[in-house]
């Protein structure tokens, strides 16, 4: 599955993606085949961590 370049998109896609589907930021990364460093370093740029407490960015 491609995932949005844009961090701004990305934001909303990935937040919405752990909301909805997955209990956890890892598990969604396997279930997607992606790299999660690449996507929280690019959220990073936006000001934006994971927060396992809450399973989103903010």
């Amino acid at each position: 599955m491609t995932i949005p370049q844009d961090p701004a998109i990305l934001l909303s896609f990935v937040n919405t993606k752990l909301r909805d589907f997955y209990p956890s930021f890892d598990e969604m990364c396997r279930d997607m085949e992606t790299d999660g460093r690449e996507i929280e370093r690019k959220l990073a740029e936006i000001g934006y961590t994971y927060k396992k407490e809450r399973n989103q960015f903010v």
